[in-house]
This record gives C-alpha cells, sequence and structure tokens, in this order.
C-alpha cells in the first residue's frame, strides 16, 4: 500500500476511534443525567433523556456506516481488521446502554406523573448507578489505551453489581410480601436496577473487545480464572 493512502487509512481508523469515545461520553452523559432526574423528580430533564437517545442511535447509525464503508474500500487485515470488528461491537453495546438509560428515565417519568414517589429504596439503584458509571468509564478508558487487563477488573465488578441486584431483589420481595400495596413501586424499582445491572454487562463486554483487538484471543463466555491467564501477566514458575 503506498505511503499517503497508508497514513490516510491511519486517520480513518483513529477517526472512528475517536467518534467511538464521544459516543460513549454521550452515553455516560445519558446514565448520570436519567439518575440524577430520578433522585430529583425532574421529569423535564427525564423527557430529554428520552429524546436524546435518539442522539445516540444517530452515532451508532453514522460509525457503522463508515466501518462498512472502510471494509469495502480498504479490506482490511490483521490488527486493522480486529479494530473495525472491535468498534462495531463496541457501539452496538454503547447504543443497548443508552437503551438502558432511556428505561430509567421513562419508569422515572412513569413514577412521577402518576404521584408514586420514590422512596429512599432507590438509594440501592443510586449505588448501583456509580458502580455501573465507574465500569463503562473504565472500559472506554481500556479502549482508548488498548488495555488489556481492564477486562479482569470489569469481569469481578460485574459480578459485584450482579450480587447488588440479587440482594435488591430479595428486599423488594419483602416488601411486596410485607405490604402489597408497595408492589408497583418495587416492581419499577427493580426495573429500573435491572436496566442498571445491564449497564455493567455491557461495559464488560466492551472491555473484552480490547482483548480481542490486542491479542486477537475472544475472552467472551470464558471463566474469570482463563480470562486472568490470557489478559494478566504470569508470575514465573
Amino acid at each position: 500500500m503506498p505511503d499517503h493512502i497508508s497514513k490516510q487509512f491511519d486517520m480513518e481508523l483513529e477517526n472512528i476511534r475517536t467518534r467511538v469515545l464521544q459516543m460513549g461520553g454521550l452515553v455516560e452523559q445519558q446514565i448520570r443525567a436519567a439518575m440524577e432526574a430520578l433522585q430529583e423528580g425532574d421529569v423535564d430533564r427525564l423527557d430529554r433523556v428520552i429524546a436524546d437517545d435518539a442522539k445516540v442511535n444517530a452515532f451508532e447509525v453514522a460509525i457503522d456506516e463508515d466501518c462498512q464503508h472502510i471494509i469495502a474500500r480498504r479490506q482490511p487485515a490483521a490488527s486493522d481488521l480486529r479494530m473495525v470488528i472491535t468498534v462495531i461491537k463496541t457501539i452496538t453495546d454503547l447504543e443497548r446502554i443508552g437503551d438502558e438509560a432511556q428505561k430509567v428515565a421513562r419508569v422515572g417519568r412513569s413514577l412521577y406523573q402518576s404521584s408514586r414517589y420514590p422512596t429512599p429504596r432507590f438509594r440501592e439503584a443510586d449505588k448501583m448507578a456509580k458502580s455501573a458509571l465507574a465500569m463503562l468509564h473504565r472500559a472506554l478508558d481500556a479502549f482508548a489505551r488498548l488495555d488489556t487487563t481492564a477486562a479482569v477488573e470489569l469481569a469481578e465488578e460485574d459480578m459485584m453489581l450482579d450480587e447488588d441486584y440479587a440482594s435488591e431483589l430479595r428486599s423488594q420481595i419483602t416488601y411486596m410480601m410485607e405490604d402489597p400495596r408497595t408492589i408497583t413501586l418495587s416492581i419499577d424499582t427493580l426495573f429500573i436496577c435491572k436496566a442498571i445491572e445491564r449497564i455493567g454487562d455491557h461495559a464488560k463486554n466492551i472491555s473484552e473487545y480490547v482483548v480481542y483487538l490486542v491479542k486477537g484471543k475472544d475472552i467472551r463466555h470464558t471463566s474469570l480464572e482463563d480470562k486472568k491467564r490470557e489478559t494478566l501477566p504470569q508470575e514465573p514458575v
């Protein structure tokens, strides 16, 4: 490949990498805004979160089209092809995270419009959201720096987030059994917590795509020990 074409190709790849991070930043804002508006009862802001999901979707469509054009025109191979595939997979997860933020906003809007105001039970959802946001930020940082070690860290954090959700599920079931009047609110609370738990899953996925990008190894659906073996420096025997 002539040098000037190679440089142009590198610029195209760097451009889509940058836009993935911009999309990730927008998704982070969506989660944060949804949770803050939920806590404050700000229905107008919840409506904006719902409307702004279209911006996340537009990001995914535009980046995906650029990736398809790169494959058609450049016919990338090896690490360049892995970069394009990683970008396509990552923006799919980011779009789904945006959907989860929108779900939180929709449930919150329904709560406030029907006067079923949240109780301190939403503190657990807020705590889970902070964990999920930290996971997403770490995953995006791993993508930016090609850091394969994040996959193990996020796999462990995802397990803790799953445990937090299971704990909240048990608590809400107890509330519903003790007072049937809380059933609707408890179901809404669980719906929000489940959306947050799914954000953690998607963040973990993104960190695993980075391992594929850097090492060419697919560590999805593998045990934590296998992830450690593939991504962390091994102690000398």
